[in-house]
């Protein structure tokens, strides 16, 4: 084992796998720390990856050939195409996974990496060197130097797991706490705070009443979320659907006391969009019930999911809650719920890199960043884990933008407006997500992949080959063309004005496929369904499309116009107080990120612009 790398990766949950993965395959000697190794890879609470929004950020992060896309191709058990109805923006690919497959495939992924070492321990503390971050001291004493540091403890920095009148310091259930970090967080002068999560009770699957319960099945056609997966070859399954009852709810009421959300025990803010079941009942106990998904965490496992019952009750409250629901009324549980609290930092305390402002070297990634999901922690991972490559070789930082990923709007959000909740993707927040959809996630980010040297040969090969296919439907199509009166003969109806139209603005009309047209010109037959699909979308959002990337262009223009360092916010005449304050404190690094910020208006943004361009005229007057 080596005692010096250019990066160390502290944590093995999906932040810290993608985050070690991507330094390594930026060319930097990357060590993975963490307490033990076997538990590299686990998902801790849902056994499911992607959903809306979610999906599209593992759609991207296999774009930059990041693991966590092929890994749960590897484990996927249920594939569905979430919002199918919908436009093709706002389709949530997701699959639930299997457990077991899922942390194999991941830890053979880590073990196939070079340039990535697996070493167990303890981090403790940061070694700290004329102000830059230069390694890692472990519990027992052992340092590690390196040269930039991604610190992705999840649930870990003093976690605290709640059932009921229970509690007891856990990083999640059956293993320990990460106190010493946090220490070192709070000595750094980091702000922290708490925040909440939780996880429902498991079920043995043998003791459901499966028969009486409605299911739900997989997609007969699953789309994979790699590029490089051909085929998804597991076994698919359903799952069970139930729903909460009326005595359901008044077990919940009259135990309300008892929980640890509300007897006061929990300071942390929880989840808003995955609320506790007393959550659900205090805040919409008007409903008649609430949906239930009973998951299966493995084709071979006996343990289940109930997806909706996330709760802190004390342990016999949870046997009742369970005993009352339709199909459950003899379901053993094998683990109870809980609700975990935690430490985080706030992320206003980093810059788009997620490296620490006032501590060069430092970044952070996934849940210490107030984030909930898997899949938001391995977004981060990746950006967190470039950078500190770069940081490490001594190379520029990479910045996604908001008109570029869902990764750019997550990071964003994130650095510029902070948390007051745990922060979950949604395809809302994105303001350019017709050109952000998942179908195009390699389009739009594997260049940048290659052009930073992390894009494997064979993911190269293939997207330079799918592009290609792209390109030559659309050619064709743009090269075939009819006119108004032409149309009429094979049955289409046009405005009679006289103009050629192509056969890719045909696309355009809502029922006009790609198959439609080839009755017209036979060449078109043959196209595989996943390049019909995508020549169509693109031809249907063409319009939009051409408006929203003039608005991305002005968007990046923002973003690449920096403030300078140097620019005193307390001396510019005609801003707030507030907003002095707000700036002095958050140090944006360009026009885009002061934009974004809480309380920013256009005539404070006019009175930034204006002074550096007092600057710039002062200096070529000079």
């Amino acid at each position: 084992m080596l005692t010096s790398y250019d990066v160390i990766v502290v944590g093995g949950g999906h932040a810290g796998c993608e985050a070690a993965s991507a330094a390594a395959r930026a060319g930097a000697r990357t060590a993975l720390l963490t307490i033990r190794a076997e538990t590299i890879g686990v998902m801790s609470c849902n056994p499911a990856i992607g959903g809306l929004g979610k999906g599209h950020l593992v759609r991207e992060i296999d774009a930059m050939d990041g693991l966590m896309g092929r890994v749960a191709d590897a484990a996927g058990i249920q594939y569905r195409l979430l919002n199918r109805r919908k436009g093709p923006a706002v389709r949530g690919p997701r699959t639930q996974a299997d457990r077991k497959l899922y942390r194999a495939a991941m830890q053979d992924a880590i073990r196939q990496q070079s340039d990535l070492e697996v070493v167990e321990g303890e981090a403790f503390d940061v070694i700290i060197e004329n102000g830059v971050v230069a390694g890692i001291t472990c519990a027992d004493g052992r340092q590690l130097h390196c040269g930039a540091v991604v610190l992705t403890t999840g649930t870990f920095l003093r976690g605290l797991i709640h059932i009921g009148e229970e509690r007891f310091p856990a990083g999640r259930m059956n293993e320990a706490p990460a106190t010493g970090l946090a220490l070192t967080l709070e000595r750094l002068g980091l702000r922290l705070a708490r925040l909440k999560t939780g996880t429902p009770p498991r079920l043995l699957s043998s003791s459901i009443d499966w028969p009486s319960l409605d299911m739900q099945h997989a997609d007969e056609d699953p789309q994979p979320f790699s590029l490089l997966t051909d085929t998804i070859i597991n076994p698919q399954i359903a799952c069970g659907v139930t729903r909460t009852t009326e005595d359901t709810h008044e077990i919940i009421r009259s135990n309300l006391g008892r929980s640890a959300m509300y007897s006061g025990s929990i300071a942390g803010v929880g989840p808003r969009y995955c609320p506790s079941i007393e959550d659900k009942i205090v805040k919409f106990g008007d409903r008649d019930g609430h949906q239930i998904f009973l998951e299966p965490e493995g084709l071979d496992d006996d343990i289940v999911y109930p997806n909706g019952i996330s709760t802190s009750l004390p342990r016999d409250a949870q046997a009742a809650l369970v005993a009352s629901i339709p199909g459950l009324e003899r379901a053993i549980i094998t683990q109870p719920g809980y609700a975990i609290e935690y430490d985080h930092v706030d992320p206003t305390e980093l810059d788009h890199s997620l490296e620490v402002r006032k501590l060069p070297g430092l970044f952070l990634a996934g849940q210490i960043n107030g984030t909930t999901g898997y899949e938001e922690a391995a977004a981060q991972g990746l950006v967190a884990g470039l950078n500190a490559a770069r940081r490490a070789g001594g190379g520029e930082r990479i910045r996604f933008g908001r008109g570029d990923a869902y990764i750019g709007v997550l990071v964003d959000d994130l650095v510029t407006r902070g948390v007051s909740e745990p922060y979950r993707m949604f395809t809302s927040r994105a303001e350019y997500r017709l050109s952000l959809r998942a179908d195009n996630a390699d389009e739009r980010l594997t260049p940048l992949a290659i052009d930073l040297g992390v894009c494997s040969a064979q993911r190269r090969s293939r997207f330079e080959r799918r592009q290609a296919e792209i390109d030559q439907l659309r050619a064709r199509l743009e090269a075939l063309s009819l006119t108004p009166n032409e149309a009429a003969r094979h049955g289409l109806d046009l405005n009679r004005d006289g103009q050629r139209r192509t056969a890719f603005g045909l696309l355009a009309q809502a029922e006009m496929t790609v198959d439609r047209l080839s009755a017209i010109w036979p060449e078109l037959t043959g196209n595989p369904a996943w390049l019909t699909d995508r020549i169509e979308t693109d031809a249907r959002y063409a319009v939009y499309l051409d408006r929203q990337e003039a608005s991305v262009r002005v968007l990046r223009q923002e973003e690449k116009r920096r403030i300078p360092d140097w620019l005193d916010f307390s001396g510019l005449p005609g801003l707030s107080n507030e907003l002095k304050q707000r700036l002095g404190a958050r140090r944006p690094g360009s026009l885009a990120e002061a934009q974004s910020m809480e309380g920013m208006t256009p005539a404070a943004l006019a009175i930034i612009i204006a002074a550096l361009q007092q600057h710039e005229r002062s200096r070529n007057v000079a």
